[in-house]
């Protein structure tokens, strides 16, 4: 399966999940058959396994796909990744950036691989908390590095349309590993990401 893109749906989940939202919308009082709801089902389903297709991915075999031998030891960073995914209570989005270090040991990976896996874990039904540590374990069990440190800065619709609808609230998470576990790199990382 490419990267980001889903080649081609499963048509056995496509016209399940088509049934199961024309059913949805008869239940909020709309009819389904209506102009304009017509192909609503359809695309509803696509989306759906679209934006849950970090199910069908490995971040280890993304991480192993490109990881290569290097004397490297200092901190590697790639901050500001976009992330968008489902917060599985409500079924809404929530969305952000997550910013990602860590410290070489012997092994470094592509840059554009760090980014991979937070997309991995972004396209699942998730909770902020989990997807910080998954983030941050992919990396740690593929590269054995001296440390990780993950921090997610993300907002949730479940926040902001429902509920307490907080429109400004800016949840914060992070988790650290190894080296950022002592109070000198995980600041050196903190001040790094907030320029």
């Amino acid at each position: 399966m490419a990267y980001n893109k889903i080649e081609s749906y499963d048509e056995k989940i496509t016209s399940g999940l088509v049934e199961n939202y024309k059913h949805c919308l008869h239940l909020l009082g709309e009819d389904p058959e209506r102009e304009g709801l017509q192909k609503t089902p359809e695309r509803m389903a696509k989306a759906m396994q679209f934006l849950t297709q970090g199910y069908q991915q490995d971040a280890r075999k993304i991480l192993e796909g490109a990881k290569f031998t290097e004397a490297y030891s200092e901190m590697v960073i790639v901050k500001d990744i976009e992330i968008y995914s489902m917060c599985e209570h409500h079924m809404l989005p929530f969305f952000g950036k997550a910013h990602v270090a860590y410290i070489p040991n012997g092994y470094i990976t592509g840059l554009s691989k760090l980014a991979r896996v937070v997309d991995v874990f972004a396209r699942r039904l998730q909770v902020q908390e989990r997807l910080t540590h998954q983030i941050l374990d992919a990396i740690q069990e593929t590269l054995q590095p001296q440390g990780v440190g993950v921090v997610i800065e993300a907002q949730h619709l479940c926040m902001m349309m429902r509920g307490v609808q907080k429109q400004n609230s800016l949840t914060t998470t992070s988790a650290f590993s190894g080296q950022f576990e002592h109070g000198d790199t995980r600041a050196e990382f903190m001040k790094l990401i907030s320029k």
